[in-house]
């Protein structure tokens, strides 16, 4: 909002002074004021600051300041004065000049403008009161000379300004906390990012050129989570990451062995970077983490790179879903989308999507976060009601998959100043952000706070897995997948990491899982377990494969029956289509099912239970199109108990020991030779 104010009122001031030199003159008689004035006017530039990179607007209100003293009615000196103030946020000093000027002459009001440029200072000074006044000075004008859009930005600044007196008289408690010299130095640090269990951060920091110019060049650097709970000392990703160009805005995957990130041409347009290619401006590249070492990017694969601008990528926990800013808008009317793009069965992305208009305004959007849990969207927007300039907002899904609309994160997460770049922990409660506030150790620094209940998502937690030969501990790159047993829906899939074995996936709490591991030339292995008890805790599991040579029993750990009965469950299908896959897939074993109970109820019963269950099971097969012949099933009762009653009397608690029983009532397969 504040860009395009200040845009508008540089069009209308230059308008404005180029008409009064041409056919009035200037507002004073004053050659000494005019000539300060017409020094002013090139001075930021002339005096250019290299070391902040940008124009040195201090010099040109330094010769205003000599100007009006000079002639302290001279309008023109007045509403340049106010704009450098307004651009180097000193809206006190700004509104002072803008209401100088009515004074000296009310028609400088040019369509509103004047009023609008008021109320958008007297917001950022929190005169809130003051800045509803001067949006419906323009509001109740009742002119037609004042244009559509300039009524459009005073409805936004009244409607801001009302939400700024709200928020302020009831501002969440948070408390920032600078997350250290490890992380923090005198370069900005911003952009942060975090695997799903809280002990990688990867984050961008701009360095000094060595070219001279006051821009430095954007890298990665690395930090990770130590014993002590402190961040290690960061440091820069590999030379085949950082390059002389820059490279921004990153997104790690919730394990750690996915990086998505933005890259950018040079001057020439053309060169993103050694052995890079794109296909215009800032394109985002992808970039794969094996055993210990990061492959070199590519440009990501499909349709979400374009000739426009993509950036600040956010990817969903599953690897699924990618959330990404694009510049879109013509004739220098630019504005800023979140974009989704959905990963194909070959790995590419698939056609990019606009969020939906109560997502996406008319201004711009950007610094897009999607939480591991995948229902809690952040990002910030400066289209939306808020504190004026860019706020950060929250959307949750609904039901039905659609985006809800997005509340504003309130004061003091949101000022009148511009906010963004917002990072939620896996586990809702942290948040990280970066800003320029006093006490850091530079210029930007990244901060984190406690995130009030009312904006955290839903809470997740991480599994963590390590997949290997039962019989010599090698690593394997066993293809995983886990079942949301509620609702038979595949949560994620994926496989570990072909060196080391394991694999990181982020789960939602307060659900019961299937996990399934595949190998060639394995058994497959399956285990079920809950995040309803204990969720808050993530879980470790080992998972050793047998190899199919092995005679030993394997457990179907998600084949479920009613209590006392053999009729299949639905959620067993799953686990049994793999079984059938297996035996397929390798045409000459033969497997015998058993089936099992505990030791509690008659034997007799319990022996025709758990023929009939391993019976269902091998008719389940049979109509899958297994040959019989390569089957058989047998209920061993309770013959073969995994614990035995003198252990289970052995355990202190009711629920403990209803586990182990639970343990001991099974089916199982073995190959047969």
């Amino acid at each position: 909002m504040t860009k395009y104010i200040s845009l508008l009122f540089t069009l209308s001031l230059l308008l404005f002074s180029s008409c009064a030199t041409a056919q009035m003159g200037y507002g004073t008689k004053s050659k000494k004021a005019i000539k300060l004035f017409e020094e002013a006017r090139n001075a930021p530039q002339e005096n250019f600051d290299m070391e902040r990179g940008r124009p040195n607007y201090q010099s040109g209100i330094d010769l205003l300041k000599k100007a009006l003293e000079k002639d302290n009615n001279f309008l023109e000196a007045h509403q340049l004065i106010g704009e450098y103030y307004r651009i180097t946020n000193q809206p006190k000093e700004s509104v002072f000049h803008f209401k100088k000027s009515l004074e000296i002459q009310p028609s400088a009001n040019l369509n509103g403008q004047l009023y609008i440029d008021i109320s958008d200072q007297q917001l950022r000074n929190h005169e809130f009161e003051d800045a509803i006044f001067f949006a419906d000075m323009v509001l109740q004008s009742n002119s037609r000379s004042t244009p559509e859009h300039l009524i459009m930005i005073a409805h936004k600044l009244k409607a801001n300004a009302e939400f700024s007196i709200f928020a302020m008289k009831n501002p969440s408690k948070i408390s920032p906390v600078n997350i250290g010299t490890s992380i923090n130095t005198e370069h900005p640090e911003y952009f942060p990012t975090i695997t799903v269990d809280g002990k990688t951060l990867l984050f961008t920091r701009e360095i000094p050129n060595n070219d001279g110019m006051p821009r430095g060049q954007e890298d990665f650097f690395i930090s990770t989570l130590t014993e002590n709970n402190t961040w290690s000392t960061a440091v820069p990703m590999p030379p085949n990451i950082n390059t002389e160009q820059n490279e921004g805005a990153p997104t790690i995957s919730a394990d750690g062995r996915t990086l998505i990130f933005v890259g950018c041409t040079d001057i020439t347009g053309t060169y993103y970077g050694r052995n890079r290619e794109g296909k215009g401006s800032c394109d985002l590249f992808i970039t794969e983490k094996i055993g210990g070492e990061w492959t070199n990017p590519e440009n990501l694969p499909g349709e979400v790179n374009s000739y426009n601008w993509e950036t600040q990528p956010s990817l969903s926990a599953d690897g699924k879903t990618l959330y990404f800013i694009r510049r879109v808008g013509k004739n220098n009317r630019h504005r800023s989308d979140i974009f989704m793009s959905k990963k194909l069965s070959d790995g590419s992305w698939g056609r990019a999507v606009q969020l939906p208009n109560n997502i996406n305004t008319e201004m711009s959007e950007s610094s897009v976060m999607i939480h591991p849990d995948g229902q809690t969207l952040y990002f910030a927007s400066n289209g939306h009601v808020g504190m004026g300039g860019t706020d950060i907002y929250m959307s949750r899904k609904d039901p039905l998959g659609n985006w809800g609309n997005p509340v504003n994160l309130g004061y003091p997460i949101n000022t009148e100043s511009n906010e963004n770049s917002l990072l939620v922990g896996p586990d809702g409660e942290i948040a990280f952000f970066a800003s320029d506030r006093d006490g850091g150790e530079g210029k930007l620094d990244i901060y984190y706070f406690e995130l009030p209940e009312e904006y955290r998502p839903i809470k997740t937690t991480y599994f963590e897995g390590l997949v290997f030969d039962a019989t010599t501990r090698k690593p394997l790159k066993g293809e995983f997948e886990l079942i949301d047993l509620a609702t038979g829906e595949q949560v994620i899939a994926s496989e570990a990491d072909p060196i080391t074995g394991e694999f990181l996936v982020a789960l939602p709490t307060k659900k019961e899982y299937a996990l399934n591991v595949s190998f060639p030339g394995y058994s497959f292995f399956s285990k079920n377990f809950d995040m309803i008890a204990g969720s808050d805790k993530p879980i470790f599991m080992e998972i050793p494969l047998v190899p199919l040579s092995d005679e030993q029993p394997v457990l179907l750990a998600n084949v479920f029956f009613d209590l006392g009965k053999s009729t299949l469950r639905k959620a067993s299908y799953v686990e049994l289509n793999k079984l059938s896959a297996l035996m397929t897939q390798n045409s000459k074993i033969k497997i015998e099912i058993g089936g099992h109970t505990d030791t509690r109820g008659d034997n007799d019963d319990n022996q025709k239970l758990s023929q009939d269950r391993a019976k269902a099971v091998y008719d389940f097969l049979i109509t899958k199109g297994i040959d019989a012949n390569r089957l058989s099933y047998k209920g061993y009762g309770e013959a073969k108990p995994i614990n035995s009653d003198e252990q289970i009397g052995k355990i202190a608690t009711e629920a403990g020991k209803e586990k182990a029983h639970q343990e001991n009532r099974r089916t199982e397969y073995r190959i047969v030779k």
